[in-house]
């Protein structure tokens, strides 16, 4: 498999000769208002896209979604992308899917298998408190030996995932954005350390970095966090085979 990040939690997976997307975010640097309940009013995304969106929907073969937050499936994607391709999401949501236009909407609940790929769905929680209920539910997925976490933080689903999948490389969304008030909503670098503790072996590729306004913690901050360690923190735009 080949995996590349575009933007934020933005990427491209090849797998079986097919490129799936997940979670685009496809809109010009500072297209979108600032998010509610942050203190720097900056507006999103923060970094501009490296590549030309209008070229990227020629070459996808589907859509996968964690969650329809603004930063994981946006305007610019809702409208460029073909109205018939095939689009996994997290049951739940293919109601507001189906609403935005596409008809080839496919639920995931546990498991779907499609062109010989399987995809299976596991749970996070995108915060903690109240505020990790209002942000909704979220998922994850596995696909081969490769397993997305999402927008969680470290807690029980994660582990649960882990332990069940027993995956080689582990995507986390880091970052540690947070609101004004509560505590971080995705990965912090303590959250990150608690999942390299568990599977010590296990290569972590973080993103989700630099591109919303209410993220914590840089790439550099990372890095230097785990320096030495089997952990990658890719650049906008950098590939690799996984």
């Amino acid at each position: 498999m080949k995996l590349q990040l575009l933007r934020n939690a933005t990427q491209v997976l090849t797998v079986n000769d097919k490129q799936i997307l997940i979670d685009p975010m496809l809109g010009p640097k500072g297209a979108y208002d600032t998010i509610i309940m942050t203190d720097n009013g900056l507006r999103n995304p923060l970094v501009d896209l490296p590549v030309d969106p209008q070229e990227l929907v020629k070459q996808i073969d589907a859509v996968l979604l964690t969650h329809l937050h603004n930063d994981h499936w946006d305007p610019v994607a809702r409208e460029l992308l073909p109205k018939d391709i095939p689009l996994f999401c997290q049951t739940g949501d293919e109601d507001k899917v189906r609403d935005a236009g596409f008809s080839n909407v496919m639920p995931i609940d546990d498991t779907l298998t499609w062109q010989n790929i399987t995809i299976n769905r596991t749970s996070g929680r995108h915060g903690t408190g109240e505020i990790g209920t209002l942000m909704g539910k979220v998922s994850g997925y596995v696909i081969n030996d490769l397993y997305i976490a999402g927008d969680t933080i470290w807690c029980e689903d994660v582990q649960t995932a882990i332990d069940k999948y027993q995956p080689k490389h582990i995507v986390l969304n880091g970052g540690a954005a947070q609101f004004v008030k509560g505590d971080p909503i995705v990965m912090s670098i303590d959250d990150i350390k608690k999942v390299r503790a568990y599977v010590p072996e296990t290569q972590l590729i973080i993103v989700h970095l630099e591109a919303v306004n209410h993220s914590k913690q840089s790439r550099e901050e990372i890095r230097s966090a785990f320096k030495g360690e089997n952990v990658r923190v890719p650049g906008d735009g950098e590939f690799f085979y996984i």
